[in-house]
């Protein structure tokens, strides 16, 4: 039941030795990548050659625990994305419904900012998941990734908090058509990375031949500049794609040490959690969970679809934040660089319905969104609700 981070001359020669080397290598000896501002930009996906490399000095302790502090806001319909503001308020995203919702951070207060044009809501489709500019105190730009009468795509929109309570979003300017749609697996989670690159996991629409599709956007990691170009540094110059092999990607998260990690819907066997490197194959369609198959990477942890069925991922005190829709549960995942310091530890299961989007909001504090009210949960009153929690 639901309870509702020597001599001058000497010196000087050894000096100039060390910034001709330093200009020539990187830390590890290679050449470093140039930065986004001139052309590229190394992708942080950490060594994953070297499994424990830039792990805490201390991992997490085996076992964690959560609280639930509070109940934020309540009576929310379809949320799907979350995007927290600088102020520490929160922008909410209506999949059904195509509107975006400012939620006062302290108070809960609601206050509706616009609907987004274009949305097209049908099955898992609609308007999903929401990002913030890293520049958005002085852009004001907000991102979404949503469904359109044609595919998915992400647009960005300018929010102008003196005009009148929904009316506040621009049109969208959209940065990155083509994504294919379909009544499931549309992906939708999109977030800035440490490199202040532009992340998105798409779904494969349930034709499952466009994951290993190189060419198609489906089933992928996408990477992209914020005006929706390809990255230098991306593993082909000319694509957006990153990592390819997936069936269904709705969480994206980097650890302390600017490690990528995503949480991926299996089908009828095994869920994920994967490390992210790029252009590697996380297996989809051949494989579904840890197959141990060369040339494919396996997941750095599994669930039975049962028990999981995850959505949204957040890093905080050293643990990988799990939400499960069916699962109807917060799954933790403690780390010791890119392995798990032990089993995974879940936290309240079916007390409050399925689980759609956990953010990190600092320290030990954490966002949670329910998703009874996306067709496939029991709403009761109240539903859907942003949970505020404290874990360990």
């Amino acid at each position: 039941m639901r309870t509702v981070q020597r001599p001058a001359v000497t010196a000087l020669l050894a000096a100039a030795v060390l910034l001709l080397t330093a200009g020539c290598s990187g830390a590890d000896g290679s050449a470093p990548a140039p930065t986004a501002t001139g052309g590229a930009s190394a992708p942080p996906s950490g060594d994953a050659s070297r499994p424990g490399s830039g792990s805490r000095a201390e991992p997490p302790p085996a076992k964690g625990s959560v609280k639930v502090v509070s109940t934020l806001t309540e009576d929310l319909k379809s949320p799907w994305g979350l995007a927290p503001l600088p102020d520490g308020d929160l922008l909410v995203s209506s999949r059904d419904e195509g509107t975006i919702t400012r939620v006062d951070g302290e108070s809960g207060k609601k206050t509706e900012i616009g609907t987004v044009a274009g949305v097209a809501p049908a099955g898992e489709g609609g308007l999903m998941g929401l990002a913030v500019s890293p520049a958005f105190a002085s852009d004001h730009l907000v991102y979404a990734y949503f469904t359109t009468e044609s595919d998915n795509r992400i647009a960005r929109m300018l929010y102008d908090e003196k005009k009148p309570a929904g009316q506040q979003l621009g049109a969208p300017d959209t940065i990155l058509r083509g994504i294919p749609k379909g009544t499931v697996h549309n992906g939708g989670r999109i977030a800035f990375g440490p490199d202040k690159m532009l992340y998105a996991g798409t779904g494969e629409t349930g034709d499952t031949g466009l994951a290993q599709d190189k060419k198609s956007l489906g089933g992928k990691i996408l990477r992209m500049t914020p005006d929706g170009e390809p990255v230098h540094g991306n593993p082909e110059a000319d694509s957006v794609v990153y990592s390819y092999g997936h069936r269904n990607v709705q969480g994206l998260a980097w650890d302390s040490e600017k490690r990528l990690w995503a949480a991926e819907f299996g089908q009828n066997t095994w869920d994920e959690l994967n490390q992210i490197r790029p252009g590697q194959n996380y297996g989809w369609p051949e494989v579904e969970g840890k197959g141990g198959k060369e040339g494919f990477v396996d997941p750095v942890a599994q669930w039975r679809t049962s028990e999981a069925s995850p959505s949204g991922i957040a890093y905080a005190e050293g643990s990988v934040w799990m939400a499960g829709l069916r699962g109807e549960r917060l799954w933790r995942i403690p780390l010791d660089g890119t392995e798990p310091v032990a089993d995974p530890e879940s936290f309240l299961a079916e007390e409050h319905g399925r689980l759609r989007t956990v953010v990190a909001a600092g320290g030990g504090k954490l966002w949670l969104v329910t998703s009874e009210t996306d067709t496939r949960g029991t709403p009761e009153p109240g539903d859907d609700r942003i949970l505020n929690l404290e874990v360990k």
